[in-house]
């Protein structure tokens, strides 16, 4: 049995989703304790659980314990199956980390993966928004060798959530390796603004343009797609996701949420800024790719590198777990402004 002590490294959620993850790939029984430990409130919250539990669907795993506020959890997985599948999260809680738990696991799937969630929040702080997943973490998995296909039927925000999404996965024979050392130029800057139930107060256009406007100070323009939408009735909300993609193949991006009192053009701005500081160190990865890519670096056949600005926890976590869980080994090495991190065996 896999043994995990929830309290290493960022003592954060990212642990229970891989070790889970990885647990149902390779067919081993996983006993995880100290969940969530270095959090202000330990233990599994609703998104928490309803991951493990969608991921237990999927492999057929027997849970013990697993219940709200639970830190101590024994999962036994089965066989991983493909087919249609169901979670409900219940709260604001965030899809788009659900998503990136059982995503892994349908690397391995024979067949087609449908996934609907439902009851959820589509952007939330803590987490990359659905569109940053839809057009910029997605993409780059394409490249891996896995096709997948999210559909957003509602979007939800803190606090009451209700968003609502359909992922679809296609089966992967093997997963290519993640090379990107080459920065290239940079050919597009594309986005999404959404806001809704906010178009009276031109919301999504007023984060599109702050958003452009502190761009061009840097000599680019952005194509900015404006969502005014009305898919969720029971909460008002915004956020904007914006990407450049490169002539190597690099794609970028940096992502916001709006809330009470924060100017909309606030929004837009921190978006930009925050795709501007991985442009300025041509930085093939950003910090969010740096860490979600490492699963599927860790299952691909061969060696992959890339280099990013920041080693941060959740990507030093994400290593651990990795190469504690598979056999290989991670390396990290310093190159002026970036670091270089290696993935072998």
């Amino acid at each position: 049995m896999i043994e995990i002590d929830g309290s290493q490294k960022s003592g954060s959620g990212t642990i229970l989703r891989l070790s889970v993850a990885f647990a149902a790939i390779k067919g081993e029984s996983l006993h995880i304790y100290n969940i969530r430990q270095n959090r202000p409130q330990p233990g599994l919250k609703h998104q928490h659980l309803a991951a493990v539990i969608t991921a237990a669907k999927i492999c057929g795993a027997e849970l013990k314990n697993a219940t709200l506020g639970s830190r101590e959890i024994w999962f036994y997985p089965g066989k991983v199956r493909s087919g249609r599948f169901n979670a409900e999260i219940g709260t604001a809680g965030s899809i788009t980390m659900l998503l990136a738990t059982v995503l892994p696991i349908c690397t391995v799937v024979s067949g087609t993966i449908h996934l609907h969630v439902s009851q959820g929040g589509t952007d939330v702080h803590h987490s990359p928004t659905i569109n940053y997943m839809k057009y910029v973490f997605l993409p780059k998995l394409l490249h891996m060798g896995l096709k997948t296909n999210l559909v957003i039927h509602r979007y939800g925000y803190y606090p009451k959530g209700m968003g609502e999404v359909t992922l679809t996965v296609e089966p992967c024979s093997s997963l290519h390796p993640l090379n990107q050392c080459d920065f290239g130029k940079i050919k597009a800057i594309k986005g999404v603004s959404v806001c809704t139930y906010l178009a009276d107060r031109k919301v999504a256009e007023r984060q599109a343009t702050a958003a452009n406007n502190h761009l061009q100070k840097k000599g680019y323009t952005a194509d900015i797609q404006i969502v005014n939408d009305k898919s969720n009735p029971m909460q008002k909300g915004s956020s904007i996701a914006l990407w450049a993609e490169t002539d190597a193949g690099a794609i970028l991006g940096g992502d916001a949420i709006g809330e009470i009192r924060k100017p909309s053009e606030a929004v837009g701005k921190e978006a930009a800024e925050t795709l501007l500081t991985d442009l300025s160190t041509r930085s093939t990865m950003d910090i969010h790719l740096a860490d979600l890519l490492i699963p599927y670096m860790a299952l691909a056949k061969g060696n992959s590198t890339y280099l990013t600005r920041i080693i941060s926890d959740h990507l030093d976590t994400n290593i651990w777990i990795a190469e504690k869980l598979l056999e290989i080994k991670f390396n990290i090495v310093k190159m002026g402004k970036l670091y270089k991190v290696m993935k072998t065996g």
